[in-house]
């Protein structure tokens, strides 16, 4: 179905006729829809008859770019049925590039809602010289997000994080914040009035890249947070991209562990009542939970 030149979403126009990008392009397809699918983020026509709409964000890197593509092949296809908009804020950053965006979309078709918010000048005022813009940044532009969101009608807010950003947040986590949590793929905002999609939950950021690449889709840098050097995430992703070289396939087992938790082989009481187990005398071992078998320490 994805061969067929006259059946194309206009945000596919001019890809390359290779071999190798349509198995990139089924891949993510395959994915995303694999995320959609297993976390549940198609919601019931609402009590109107209408379809649920989500507010897809589009910031003009890669990740975002293949979201918006991939979430209109699907629903082109009729696989996803939902109404988007995509949205770009505009936070006021010196240089950035504002007329890119709206004539691609304009170009393409896409119905879109563009926003001007000068979080830049609040960023640089409040956060001390040296310290990184990230934590500030982000919250000011989801709770703008938020807003437009509900200004629109969506029920949803709508995500680029792929499943690297997913792995660097776990392990940021863990080596900073002392917990094992991550970006969910799908999550109710504090107000709970909002469902919050990662639909490229499962895509690997090297495939974002080589698919926004070969389509030669206009990228704009963050040059807000991209040119801080020493950032956390990036030393993180160091970390990774070292390990993933030594043992290439490392990053889609770590992956995957985050979708194989055992509370009863981690330490929290919160998630397993340690406290309440209890022996079962004269019972057989292989009559127990998989999960509850002692894993042997080696040394």
């Amino acid at each position: 179905m994805f061969d067929e030149a006259e059946d194309i979403h206009p945000l596919f126009a001019g890809a390359p006729a290779t071999t190798e990008f349509r198995k990139l392009r089924k891949r993510i397809v395959r994915y995303t829809r694999e995320a959609i699918e297993q976390y549940g983020m198609i919601e019931r026509d609402r009590a109107d008859g209408t379809r649920p709409k989500w507010l897809v964000c589009l910031s003009g890197g890669k990740d975002s770019y293949t979201l918006l593509a991939v979430l209109h092949e699907l629903q082109w296809r009729g696989l996803l049925p939902v109404d988007l908009l995509a949205c770009n804020l505009d936070q006021g950053q010196p240089g950035f590039p504002a007329t890119v965006l709206p004539e691609f979309l304009q170009k393409m078709g896409v119905p879109h809602r563009i926003e001007y918010q000068d979080t830049y000048s609040i960023v640089v005022d409040k956060v001390p010289q040296g310290r990184t813009f990230c934590a500030l940044c982000s919250r000011l532009r989801r709770g703008n997000l938020y807003r437009i969101a509900r200004e629109e009608g969506c029920s949803a807010v709508v995500l680029g994080h792929h499943r690297d950003d997913i792995l660097e947040t776990f392990f940021m986590n863990l080596f900073h914040g002392g917990r094992l949590a991550t970006m969910p793929p799908k999550l109710v905002n504090e107000e709970g009035d909002l469902f919050v999609y990662r639909p490229l939950a499962h895509v690997a950021e090297a495939d974002c890249e080589k698919f926004a690449r070969a389509m030669n889709y206009p990228i704009i840098p963050c040059d807000l947070c991209g040119s801080q050097d020493g950032l956390q995430r990036q030393q993180v992703k160091q970390i990774l991209d070292g390990w993933e070289k030594n043992s290439p396939g490392r990053r889609q087992v770590m992956f995957r562990a985050l979708m194989n938790a055992r509370p009863s082989h981690l330490l929290d009481p919160k998630l397993f009542d340690f406290a309440g187990l209890e022996r079962r005398l004269g019972a057989d071992p292989a009559d127990l939970p998989a999960d509850q078998g002692e894993v042997p320490i080696l040394r």
